[in-house]
């Protein structure tokens, strides 16, 4: 169990049967009665936020979570395969639980799977990814006004803006959190 003196950012707790994590919390103490505590909430089964309130002391449940790194195998009709290189135990996850990590998902990427009950619910990208530039337009001498940009379709689907010297078939490295061109790979 957590009491409210635990929270912090990025913790998970268990309400109701659902996993939660902390996205937001703030104590705040009225000129009346005790203290409370302010929360945001993101339920990792659904991704829906909710904003409860909490006494000070009150007590939540710790959920049964576990993290493993795996490697991502290959995708078939919507359902993604990942296995655990240490047994070569194999998961499948279905596309809605993966949302926007499919825009960097290439094969053999090693990502750390969030398992809730044994079951697979999400997973965490490294921060930065090497992809490859499938499509591009080319440079048009005279289009070099400071910071100009265009766009680039990765080998993933997902296109991105990059500088004008970016062409066809370069490695690029792309954040993940933000979505964003870092540099050549």
């Amino acid at each position: 169990m957590y009491s409210t003196s635990d929270f912090k950012r990025g913790l998970k707790i268990e309400i109701d049967g659902q996993p939660y994590t902390i996205v937001e919390f703030e104590n705040h103490r009225p000129g009346k009665g005790a203290a409370v505590v302010r929360t945001k909430l993101k339920n990792l089964l659904t991704g829906q936020t909710i904003d409860p309130t909490f006494r000070s002391g009150d007590k939540v449940g710790r959920p049964d979570l576990m993290e493993k790194d795996v490697d991502y195998l290959y995708e078939s009709g919507g359902v993604y395969n990942f296995m655990d290189p240490n047994n070569y135990e194999q998961y499948e996850v279905n596309e809605e639980t993966l949302g926007d990590a499919l825009k960097y998902m290439t094969e053999n990427l090693k990502v750390s799977m969030l398992f809730y009950q044994n079951k697979p619910i999400n997973i965490d990208l490294p921060n930065h990814v090497v992809l490859e530039v499938v499509e591009c337009d080319p440079a048009v001498r005279g289009d070099t006004v400071q910071g100009a940009t265009k766009p680039a379709k990765l080998q993933t689907g997902y296109t991105v803006n990059v500088p004008l010297f970016i062409n066809e078939g370069e490695k690029l490295k792309i954040d993940t959190r933000t979505g964003d061109y870092i540099e050549r790979a």
